[in-house]
């Protein structure tokens, strides 16, 4: 086979989805167990978060965002656990 950048992607064509199902298929076959479902699994009604629009000052933005570069996680994150801990108490 040429080189992956020698390839010439425009002239691929696309697997069907008649033809995804047949491979599921003969996968199932040979391996004797059935495919998993790819992505993330159903979360409990408990777990599952709700989208919602709130208005924030933009110093507690801030910080929430300063905080969250800090510990490496998502500022959201930072507000849900602040607002978690405040309804626990």
């Amino acid at each position: 086979m040429k080189k992956p950048r020698e390839f010439r992607f425009e002239n691929a064509r696309r697997v069907t989805a008649k033809e995804t199902e047949a491979f599921r298929k003969a996968i199932e076959q040979k391996t004797g167990e059935p495919r998993l479902k790819r992505g993330r699994p159903p979360k409990e009604a408990d777990d599952k978060f709700e989208p919602i629009s709130i208005r924030l000052h933009p110093l507690a933005l801030e910080w929430a965002k300063k905080e969250a570069k800090r510990r490496g996680v998502g500022y959201q994150t930072i507000i849900n656990e602040i607002l978690l801990e405040k309804a626990a108490a």
